[in-house]
């Protein structure tokens, strides 16, 4: 009784787990990737619908925590030397993909009369991608060393730099 009481989000975290690993693995045996179960099982027992966790700074921790172990698992497969070899893609193919991201959102929005800078805010948004998820599903379905995985690892660490800088 004393660990309950030292550890009260103990519960959140261990229904978090148990939920995450029970669709996660629905997903798996329907040919969808896990990664999709674990959004699935966010919406579910998340504070929007069942509320079954409702801190939302232990949900932040976790997903910090969780977003540094993918990112380490998938920096154990590449080197220096592979991310040398794309360094050209990463500067030409991830800034023209930012660039045209960009100019195409506001573009689209400053036609709609949006001023040009909630334009620039907003499609800076739409043109970042998720290096954790994306890379986590490339690794997961053995594409990282592909042509198109390589491409794509060249954009998403532009897009990394990008919000960096």
């Amino acid at each position: 009784m004393l660990f309950a009481v030292s550890l009260p989000f103990l519960n959140e975290i261990v229904a978090l787990f148990m939920v995450s690993v029970l669709i996660a693995y629905i997903c798996y045996r329907i040919k969808l990737v896990p990664i999709a179960g674990f959004l699935i099982a966010g919406v579910i027992i998340g504070p929007n619908a069942l509320g079954i966790v409702q801190d939302q700074e232990l949900v932040d921790m976790l997903a910090e925590i969780g977003i540094i172990l993918l990112l380490f698992t998938i920096g154990i497969e590449f080197s220096l030397d592979k991310l040398s070899r794309i360094r050209n893609a990463i500067f030409i193919g991830g800034g023209l993909q930012v660039l045209l991201s960009v100019g195409a959102v506001v573009g689209i929005l400053m036609y709609f009369g949006v001023d040009w800078k909630v334009g620039i805010y907003t499609g800076c948004l739409v043109a970042l991608s998720s290096t954790a998820i994306i890379l986590g599903l490339f690794s997961e379905q053995g594409k990282t060393d592909t042509p198109v995985g390589r491409l794509s690892l060249a954009v998403l660490i532009f897009q990394d730099f990008a919000i960096i800088a």
